[in-house]
């Protein structure tokens, strides 16, 4: 069980906002722990790490999160928390074929370094890597997701067509392609799901290895693609 503290919507009248936003998760979860806890964006770091120590020598938090944290922002906690002998052991950040940036600027490799799991959101892009849509069938148009990715549909042609011929060899599909990249690349895809045959689909992405020049080829055609689809709410620059 996972909650998080999200520094925009604190209470900024009580002693310690980080403590009070997670009794009342306790309380409406009906649970005296909670297994992660979340600082859900970067929002000054200095402000509010120090709140998360006592939380988990405490007992009612095992486990630190940081949300939407850059490696250099992900360093700075670990500092601030070090001499507390508490340390985060859970990032969550954006993370596909189209948004690449844990793996440029470093993150993955010093969570690898360090023993922190990472959790990877909006691996299939809102539905974009999913195969269920290109140029020729574009997501509504009147939808946020339709006006952010049908413009991009053009220019991903080669990558989806390149997911399609991988998930034919698999006899998988084109979105469990791309969950299977980002577990190869050594992160927890979170998926949304609503219905049982999409949490059976979902595991299957976990039976497929993708190879070395596989991986490599599907990050090729997503860089030749040039597309950015960094969120406005990420920490991340």
């Amino acid at each position: 069980m996972s909650d998080k503290f999200t520094p925009g919507m604190r209470d900024d009248s009580k002693e310690n906002p980080v403590e009070d936003m997670l009794e009342g998760s306790l309380n409406r979860l009906g649970t005296d722990y909670i297994d992660i806890y979340w600082i859900h964006n970067a929002s000054d770091v200095e402000r509010w790490t120090p709140f998360l120590a006592g939380l988990v020598t405490s007992g009612r938090v095992k486990r630190i999160g940081v949300s939407n944290h850059s490696l250099e922002q992900v360093k700075r906690v670990q500092e601030i928390l070090k001499p507390t002998g508490v340390q985060i052991s859970a990032v969550q950040n954006h993370f596909s074929l189209l948004y690449r940036n844990a793996m440029e600027d470093g993150l993955l490799d010093y969570c690898k370094e360090n023993d922190i799991q990472c959790f990877s959101y909006m691996v299939l892009e809102q539905g974009a890597l999913s195969g269920k849509y290109n140029s020729q069938n574009l997501m509504p148009a009147d939808s946020n997701r339709g006006r952010t990715y049908n413009p991009l549909f053009p220019a991903l042609a080669d990558l989806l067509a390149e997911l399609q011929r991988l998930a034919t060899n698999y006899q998988v599909t084109p979105a469990q392609i791309a969950t299977a990249w980002a577990i190869g690349r050594g992160t927890t895809p979170i998926l949304g799901v609503t219905k049982v045959e999409q949490v059976l689909d979902a595991a299957k992405a976990s039976q497929v290895t993708l190879s070395a020049d596989e991986m490599v080829k599907l990050e090729d055609l997503a860089l030749q693609a040039g597309v950015n689809t960094r969120g406005g709410w990420e920490g991340q620059a």
